[in-house]
């Protein structure tokens, strides 16, 4: 049998609004933002599906872009990429994916952010 269902206190609604205008900061900058996108061998834009979810994975700078390469075990090659507002992934190039997409920046690294197909997020007709 389950136990009673905790009920968030005064304190836990006040981190959790916190948590969420942190996060609407930061999605307003990355809007606002141009970022590095990676080209697959094919000249489209690099992604990769995790549990269901297409992520194209962008940049904030070349030094982030490096770190990707060398945890991929894949420096040697010239990494050819795109400078992309990060408005026009969310709102473009994420309803042109098949499925559920979302944006990844700086994956693999510490300071990577996930932007996933949510409604506020991505437009609501691919969230």
């Amino acid at each position: 049998m389950a136990g009673p269902v905790p009920v968030p206190g005064p304190a836990e609604e006040a981190s959790g609004a916190d948590t969420r205008r942190e996060f609407a900061v930061l999605l307003g900058e990355f809007r606002r933002t141009a970022v590095l996108v990676p080209l697959d061998a094919s000249g489209s834009l690099w992604s990769a599906d995790h549990n269901g979810v297409r992520w194209i994975c962008a940049f904030s700078d070349e030094q982030a872009l490096a770190g990707f390469a060398r945890a991929q075990g894949d420096v040697d090659r010239e990494w050819t990429y795109r400078t992309i507002l990060g408005a026009r992934l969310l709102d473009v190039m994420v309803p042109l994916l098949p499925g559920p997409a979302g944006v990844a920046l700086d994956a693999g690294s510490t300071d990577g952010m996930l932007f996933p197909p949510v409604a506020g997020i991505v437009p609501d007709a691919v969230a």
